[in-house]
């Protein structure tokens, strides 16, 4: 964990425009690599910290141990973020940084399921109280619900070639680890799909993670509730790793900064819309140092907007 280095960290901080008495949440700690430097910035400031995955919290802990009075660490889901500063009698804050990918722990850790290059029980939940796994999406869903994750979900171009697969294969016997699916998958694309650069695995097991943890709707309900919950001035920074995320964060922003229906003729709005938002940078992405130093991060952009 000394080594890793959070996913443009730099350009999350810079743009946070941290003060030093402003409260702060970091929705997604993970490591707690941004946080860390968050609450270095601070003095009489706070940050909230949360995470879905209780691990990650225990090991960020650690690794913050030294600013341990100017954090409070909650086990949550950032969809939940209007009630949890609510129950810390918090109305508003001066920045939120969410980072909507898969940390590099759930990833390398075989027995959580989430990579498609280790082999492990078909698991895939960032919270282990919660009951849906993988293996329940990919054994029990019907052929229609599994196109329409791969679809949806992972932009599969294959994905009722791979339904029909899977519900083929577990007929025989139940499909209960990540490369028993990774077989199933290639054994139902084209050859031309599995010489391509991209793992044939990647899109559907993408598909499959969302489905598990309900990202997609966690990440619409915490982007609204952010952008309510900033300060004048504050900024929100969000960074995401595929293109059906990146669509999310630039519609709810757009949403609250240019959301008037009026007819583009109207001399005045008459629709009730009233811009809360701006955008203050083009999307951010790594930079050459960064994507050698982390290959992972080659798929991230960042986007910032400001409350007015």
């Amino acid at each position: 964990m000394a080594g890793h280095k959070s996913v443009l960290l730099e350009e999350c901080i810079e743009n946070l425009n941290i003060r030093p008495d402003g409260i702060y949440v970091d929705g997604t700690l993970g490591l707690g690599g941004h946080s860390q430097e968050i609450v270095k910035r601070l003095s009489t400031g706070r940050l909230i910290a949360i995470d879905r995955d209780e691990t990650a919290i225990e090991r960020s802990k650690e690794r913050l141990a030294a600013w341990s009075d100017r954090i409070t660490f909650v086990h949550d889901n950032f969809r939940h973020l209007g009630d949890i500063l609510d129950g810390l009698g918090i109305d508003a804050v001066d920045g939120i940084l969410l980072d909507l990918g898969v940390s590099s722990p759930q990833l390398d850790e075989g027995e959580r399921g989430f990579s498609y290059m280790a082999d492990a029980p078909l698991d895939m939940r960032m919270d282990r109280s919660e009951s849906l796994t993988a293996g329940e999406v990919v054994n029990r869903w019907s052929e229609g619900e599994l196109t329409r994750i791969l679809r949806d979900y992972g932009e599969e171009r294959y994905a009722g070639r791979i339904a029909r697969r899977i519900v083929s294969e577990r007929e025989c016997r139940p499909i209960a680890t990540t490369l028993e699916l990774v077989d199933v998958i290639k054994s139902a694309m084209p050859a031309a799909a599995l010489r391509e650069k991209q793992h044939p695995a990647k899109r559907s097991f993408q598909a499959i993670r969302i489905a598990v943890n309900d990202e997609l709707e966690a990440e619409r309900e915490a982007l609204l509730t952010a952008m309510d919950r900033l300060r004048p001035g504050g900024r929100l920074c969000v960074i995401s790793f595929h293109s059906l995320e990146d669509r999310i964060v630039k519609t709810s922003i757009r949403e609250r900064e240019n959301g008037c229906t009026c007819p583009k003729d109207f001399p005045v709005c008459v629709c009730g819309f009233e811009k809360t938002m701006e955008t203050v940078c083009r999307p951010i992405t790594a930079g050459e140092e960064e994507l050698r130093a982390n290959p992972r991060s080659r798929s991230a952009r960042l986007r910032v907007a400001q409350r007015i």
